[in-house]
């Protein structure tokens, strides 16, 4: 065999056995993208930590207005202490009357530790919500945040007070507020706004996007419009 063609054989074998390498190369990059699209997609909603992340409202959460078509749903994590709560509830009064039954209104609890009675103040809503008051005492708290917060002595009595004058069983609302299956609750319920990426309180979220508190009629109005 002519020793050229010889050598021009294996030049051009030497060149395929590359090719085939390179195309080799290209198909294994491209099914590890594909691989890593794919788990990113199967992670979407997780933590960091794999746990999967909470819808910002539960189907147990308490909704003090139900939109009919539930096209628009508003969450608002709370600690009825927080002087920024207290602040804001005037315009979410405001807003939930301006859409009505137009949206659902969610209220989560998210208590701060450092306030005082955070927790004696949503142990007191979810007790409340035992006997189907959720919303009246809701607006209790906070009609009367001056009075009861910002206090180092515990208030349980203040909150047993404000069960009585709402006509609801006193007695009932004490052993409500010291159930653990309450305490419970209201840590779960702050648990799911960590994992949300909640840091403070009021935050707002509009069909499970976070909001400023002046943006959000803007989010509710486009969400409408939809």
């Amino acid at each position: 065999m002519n020793p050229q063609r010889t050598k021009a054989r294996k030049a051009v074998a030497k060149a395929r056995q590359q090719g085939i390498s390179t195309n080799l190369k290209i198909t294994i990059g491209m099914v590890v993208a594909a691989v890593v699209v794919l788990a990113t997609a199967l992670v979407i909603g997780r933590a960091g930590d794999g746990t999967p992340v909470p819808a910002a409202a539960r189907d147990d959460s308490h909704r003090i207005s139900t939109a009919a078509d539930g096209r628009v749903t508003v969450v608002e994590f709370l600690d009825f202490e927080c002087a920024a709560c207290g602040a804001a509830y005037p315009g979410v009064e405001r807003l939930r009357a301006d859409y009505g039954n137009s949206i659902t209104y969610v209220v989560r609890y998210f208590p701060i530790a450092s306030h005082p009675n955070a927790y004696t103040s949503a142990h007191a809503a979810e007790a409340a919500a035992r006997q189907g008051a959720f919303e009246p005492m809701y607006r209790k708290l906070f009609d009367n945040q001056r009075a009861w917060g910002g206090q180092r002595q515990d208030r349980t009595e203040t909150f047993i007070g404000y069960a009585r004058e709402l006509g609801l069983d006193s007695e009932k609302f004490r052993a409500d507020m010291a159930d653990p299956a309450v305490d419970a609750r209201v840590r779960a319920e702050a648990d799911d706004g960590v994992r949300l990426g909640v840091q403070g309180t009021p935050t707002f979220f509009v069909n499970g996007v976070e909001y400023e508190p002046d943006a959000l009629k803007q989010a509710i109005d486009q969400a409408l419009s939809r």
